[in-house]
């Protein structure tokens, strides 16, 4: 409850909103006792769905995370790790430290045994629905057996969690994954249909997308910013005249809806696929709904025994 920008506030906000939204969810709510107390008193909620955690100390942004997480055991994360680790709870949501949370749940939480590196896996929305990026910030020099694994891990997610059947995986194609393709190619379990560019991604070419880290979180930065500047451009232009403000009127519900299609907020966390228990990373600027959607998607998560099923279908090269 004290990572991200806009902690404590939004975070309690979303969490409180999460178990308004479905009686089948429990929060605990890790962070500074006194604190978190005084931002419940201003909402409603069933008091047997939510656990306040104490954790006194907090990991901030800047600091070293491999040191962090070991130096600072009472910080919400490391305790929240430990919850998950020890079976008592399902899920971590945080848009805390985003190195603590890699660190803390490869560390901590554990990797199925056989999963070389586990990808942070963000929905991001597209013209035709939503696509699965993975990587997109754990793994920046992935080697391709790695980037193999993620697409078989992907593609069990977008079945399982988000319906898509047989789903299409693409290699991002920045030039140097020339043996990541034929690996990919070769594989059947899974549905791989080539490379895929850059400029192809809004328009769903592909529901599962392969990259190491740094191209997968260029790709991510890139939709984030090009989308919200093309909002505050729509509107800007919108109001320019007496003519665009009667025809925004006319558009406003289709275009209100277009909007939220392609928001991030509304696709929840990234979970940080191959650990023994889920982890979810949401944007360090969170508001509330991206954290109650975070929280909800985990829901999908559990019913569909995604880890189980990783264990189960993954072909793991030793």
């Amino acid at each position: 409850a004290m990572g991200g920008d806009n902690a404590p506030k939004e975070i309690v906000k979303g969490a409180v909103e999460a178990i308004n939204a479905d009686k089948r969810v429990k929060v605990f709510l890790a962070g500074k006792e006194p604190v978190l107390k005084e931002e419940l008193k201003k909402y409603s909620y069933d008091a047997q769905q939510l656990e306040i955690v104490h954790a006194p100390e907090v990991i901030e942004t800047g600091e070293p995370p491999v040191m962090a997480i070991r130096r600072k055991k009472d910080s919400s994360i490391v305790k929240c790790m430990y919850l998950v680790k020890e079976g008592e709870c399902d899920a971590l949501v945080s848009a805390g430290s985003t190195g603590a949370v890699l660190v803390g749940g490869q560390v901590i939480v554990g990797r199925i045994k056989g999963v070389e590196r586990p990808p942070l896996a963000p929905i991001i929305p597209n013209i035709e629905g939503v696509s699965l990026l993975l990587d997109c910030g754990a793994n920046v020099d992935a080697r391709p057996s790695q980037l193999l694994q993620f697409a078989r891990m992907g593609s069990i997610y977008m079945e399982s969690v988000i319906g898509v059947k047989n789903p299409r995986v693409g290699l991002v194609n920045i030039g140097v994954t020339k043996e990541a393709y034929p690996l990919l190619k070769n594989c059947p379990e899974i549905n791989f249909i080539g490379n895929v560019e850059a400029r192809d991604i809004p328009f769903g070419k592909a529901d599962v997308l392969v990259c190491e880290a740094f191209a997968g979180n260029v790709v991510l930065k890139m939709l984030e910013g090009v989308s919200d500047a093309l909002v505050k451009k729509i509107k800007a232009g919108m109001m320019s005249s007496l003519r665009s403000k009667i025809g925004a009127l006319l558009v406003k519900p289709a275009l209100k809806q277009t909007l939220k299609d392609f928001s991030t907020e509304a696709y929840g966390g990234a979970p940080l696929l191959g650990l023994n228990g889920l982890v979810v990373k949401t944007h360090g600027s969170s508001k509330s709904v991206e954290i109650k959607n975070s929280i909800l998607q985990c829901i999908a998560f559990k019913e569909q025994k995604i880890n189980q099923k990783i264990k189960e279908q993954l072909v793991l090269e030793d």
